[in-house]
C-alpha cells in the first residue's frame, strides 16, 4: 500500500490549485492562473498514468483476479461500531481506468482552454472552477464508500453549476446552470434515500463489504420486502435514479442540452467525458450488488439506457446547433453504456456487457472530447454555433477537419477505429441477453452515423458561406490536443481491455463476432452514405423529407416537448394545484391566526396600559381602593 501513497495527491493537488487560483485570482496575472491550473492537471496526469502502470504491470495474484488496493483510508465520521464513514483512496481496475480518462481529457481541455479562453473576462476564475471540478471527479472515482462518493457527487454538481453559468451576465447561461443544478438535485434525493436504505440494512457504507460476492452484507436488504420487491431492489433503483440524473438519462435529461451554454471546453470536459459518465461508473462500482439483487434493478438500467439511446438519437438528427447535436449524441452513447451494464451477467463470458460498457466509456471519452473541442475550433473560426452559418470549412480548417472526421468515424463504429470495437462488444452482449434491446441498439448505431455525418457534411462540405471574416485554423495550443485525442481515437480500440477490466476481475478474452461486426458496420455505412447523399451538396431533399414526416419531425425537433411537459406539470400541478393552495393557507390561516393573536395582544395592552401611567396620585387612589376592597372582603368573610 505504501507504494501507492502518492495517489492522495491526485485528489489534493487540484484542490490546492483551486485555492491558489481562486483566492489569488485578483492578485495574479490571468495568464499565470491558466498556467498554474494546466501545470497542476498535468502533474495529476503523470501520477494517474504512473498509478495505472504500477497496478497493471504487476503480476496477477494466484487466483488470477486484479486486487483492490486502499493505500489511504481514515475515519471521518463514526455513527456506530459498524457504521463508519471513511475518506480514502480505492484502487481497482475501474477506478484506475477512470483516473486515466479524467486526467487525459482534463489535461487536453486545460491546454486547449489556454487558447480558446485567452481573451475572456474571468480567465482566472475559469481555471479555478476547472480545478475544483477535477478535484471533485478524482474524489468521486477514488471513493472507498457510498458516503464519500455522495460527498464528491454533490461537489461535482456545484462545480458544473459554476462552469455552466460561467457567463453569468447571460440570462440563458444562468437559467441553464440553475436547471442543471435543480434537476440533478431531485435525482440526488433518490440517490441519498437509496444510500440510507442500503446502509441501514447492511450496516456499512464501504464498497469492499457491499461488493463481497458472498452477499453477506446485503442479505438483510435482500430478504426484506416492500410492495412486492426486496428492499435491496428498491435501494438500487433509487441509487440508479441519482446516476440517471447525473448521466442525463430519460426522463431526467432535460438539463444536458441547455448546459451547452457554458464555454465549449467545459462541454468537452463535463458533458462529454467525465461528469455525465459518473452515473455509469456508479452502477459499475456497485455491479456485484446489482447482480445479487436478482436482476430487476438491472432490467430498469437496461431499458432506461435503451430508451434514452433511441430517444436522443432521434432528436439529434433534427438539431441545428452544433453543440446540441453533440449533447444529444452524448445522451445516446451513455444510453449504450447503461444498456450494456443492464444486460450483463457476472463473471466469465456472462460479464461481457460490463466490460463492453467500461470499454465504450473509455473510447467514447476520447472521441467525444475530440468532437466537442473540434466544434469549439469551428465556433472559434466562424463565431456561430448554428450549422446554417457554416459550410465548406474543410479548406480553411484542414487540421480540425481531419480530426473531426476521425471522431465521426469512431463514433459511427467504423473499423478499425476505437468506437467499432467497444460498440461491437455492446451489441454482442445485448444480442445474447435481450434481442429486443439489441434491435434498438443496432438501429441507434445507424442513426448515430446519420446524424454525425449530417453534422460533418453540413459544416465541412455543403455550400460555402459568405463569412464576415475569413475563417482560419486554430492555434497550436488548440489543435495540438485535437491531434492527441484523434490518435487515441484511432488506437484505443486495440487495447486488450478485457485483460484489465471485467466484472469478476478475471482476464476476459474479447473477440469481435464477425456476424455482428459486419451487420453493425453495414448499418453504420448505410447511415453515412445516406447523410452523404442528403448533405454533401446543397439539396432540397432534406427539407422535403422533413415536410413529409410532418408532426413526427416537428416533435423530434422540439425534443418531443418534454421540457414543455415539465413546465406544464410544474406550473399547473406543483405551483397551481399544490403551491397556490398551500400559499393561501399559509397567508390566511397560519399568518392570519398569528396576526389575530398579535392584534388581540395589542388591543389588551392598549386597554390596560393606563394602569402604568407613572402618576403618583393615580397609584395612591388605586392603593386606597385596593385596601378598601380587601377590608370589605375581610368583613364579609367574618360575617359568614
Amino acid at each position: 500500500m505504501e507504494g501507492y501513497a502518492f495517489t492522495i495527491w491526485i485528489i489534493l493537488l487540484p484542490f490546492l490549485v483551486f485555492l491558489v487560483t481562486g483566492v489569488l485570482s485578483l492578485r495574479i496575472r490571468p495568464q499565470l492562473a491558466g498556467w498554474i491550473g494546466t501545470a497542476g492537471i498535468l502533474v495529476t496526469l503523470v501520477l494517474s498514468l504512473l498509478t495505472a502502470w504500477n497496478y497493471f504491470s504487476a503480476a496477477l495474484p494466484a487466483d488470477g483476479g486484479w486486487p483492490t488496493v486502499i493505500p489511504v483510508n481514515y475515519t471521518w465520521l463514526r455513527f456506530s461500531e459498524t457504521l463508519v464513514v471513511h475518506m480514502g483512496v480505492l484502487l481497482d481496475p475501474i477506478s484506475i481506468m477512470m483516473l486515466v480518462v479524467i486526467s487525459i481529457v482534463s489535461s487536453m481541455v486545460h491546454i486547449y482552454s489556454l487558447g480558446y479562453m485567452k481573451d475572456e473576462p474571468g480567465y482566472a476564475r475559469y481555471f479555478a472552477f476547472l480545478s475544483l471540478f477535477s478535484f471533485s471527479m478524482y474524489g468521486l472515482v477514488l471513493a472507498t464508500n457510498l458516503f464519500q462518493i455522495y460527498f464528491f457527487w454533490e461537489l461535482v454538481g456545484v462545480s458544473s453549476y459554476l462552469l455552466i453559468g460561467f457567463y453569468y451576465d447571460r440570462p440563458s447561461a444562468v437559467a441553464a446552470a440553475k436547471k442543471a443544478f435543480i434537476v440533478t438535485r431531485f435525482a440526488d434525493f433518490g440517490f441519498l434515500v437509496g444510500i440510507l436504505l442500503l446502509s441501514w440494512y447492511s450496516g456499512t457504507f464501504d464498497f469492499l463489504a457491499l461488493n463481497n460476492p458472498d452477499g453477506a452484507a446485503i442479505a438483510g436488504a435482500a430478504s426484506a420486502t416492500f410492495m412486492g420487491a426486496s428492499v435491496l431492489t428498491w435501494a438500487l433503483v433509487l441509487i440508479f435514479i441519482g446516476g440517471a440524473g447525473k448521466s442525463a438519462m430519460f426522463p431526467l435529461h432535460i438539463w444536458l442540452p441547455d448546459a451547452m451554454e457554458g464555454p465549449t471546453p467545459v462541454s468537452a470536459l463535463i458533458h462529454a467525458a467525465t461528469m455525465v459518465v459518473a452515473g455509469v461508473y456508479l452502477v459499475a462500482r456497485l455491479f456485484p450488488v446489482y447482480h445479487l439483487s436478482g436482476g430487476a434493478a438491472l432490467e430498469v438500467v437496461a431499458w432506461t439506457g435503451a430508451i434514452t439511446a433511441l430517444f436522443a438519437a432521434l432528436i439529434a438528427i433534427t438539431q441545428e446547433d452544433i453543440k446540441r447535436v453533440l449533447a444529444y449524441s452524448t445522451m445516446s452513447q451513455i444510453g449504450y453504456m447503461m444498456l450494456s451494464l443492464g444486460v450483463s451477467g457476472y463473471g466469465g463470458e456472462e460479464g461481457l456487457g460490463y466490460t463492453a460498457s467500461m470499454f465504450h466509456l473509455f473510447t467514447h471519452a476520447m472521441f467525444k472530447a475530440l468532437l466537442f473541442l473540434g466544434a469549439g475550433a469551428v465556433i472559434h473560426a466562424v463565431h456561430s454555433n448554428v450549422m446554417g452559418d457554416m459550410g465548406g470549412l474543410r479548406k480553411y480548417l484542414p487540421i480540425t477537419h481531419a480530426a473531426f472526421l476521425v471522431a465521426c468515424l469512431a463514433i459511427a463504429g467504423i473499423p478499425p477505429l476505437s468506437g467499432f470495437f467497444s460498440k461491437d462488444e455492446i451489441l454482442a452482449a445485448a444480442l445474447h441477453h435481450n434481442p429486443a434491446i439489441y434491435g434498438i441498439a443496432l438501429l441507434v448505431a445507424g442513426l448515430t452515423a446519420l446524424y454525425m455525418f449530417r453534422l460533418y457534411f453540413r459544416v465541412f462540405w455543403g455550400e460555402e458561406k459568405a463569412y464576415a471574416h475569413k475563417p482560419h485554423e486554430a492555434p497550436l495550443v488548440m489543435w495540438g490536443p485535437l491531434m492527441v485525442l484523434a490518435a487515441l481515437s484511432v488506437v484505443g480500440g486495440f487495447i486488450p481491455f478485457g485483460h484489465y477490466v471485467s466484472s469478476d476481475r478475471q482476464v476476459m478474452a474479447m473477440h469481435p463476432e464477425m456476424s455482428i461486426a459486419v451487420t453493425a458496420s453495414v448499418v453504420s455505412i448505410a447511415g453515412i452514405l445516406l447523410a452523404m447523399w442528403l448533405y454533401r451538396k446543397p439539396s432540397a431533399v432534406p427539407a422535403q423529407i422533413a415536410g413529409s414526416l410532418g408532426s413526427l419531425y416537428q416533435s423530434a425537433k422540439n425534443k418531443f416537448y418534454i421540457d414543455e411537459i415539465y413546465m406544464g406539470v410544474t406550473k399547473k400541478v406543483l405551483f397551481g394545484g399544490i403551491a397556490t393552495p398551500v400559499a393561501w393557507f399559509d397567508r390566511h390561516i397560519v399568518d392570519g391566526t398569528m396576526n389575530a393573536i398579535a392584534n388581540l395582544t395589542a388591543w389588551i395592552s392598549s386597554v390596560i396600559k393606563g394602569m402604568q401611567s407613572g402618576q403618583v396620585q393615580q397609584y395612591a387612589v388605586g392603593f386606597v381602593v385596593g385596601v378598601l376592597g380587601l377590608v370589605v372582603i375581610f368583613i364579609y368573610w367574618l360575617k359568614f
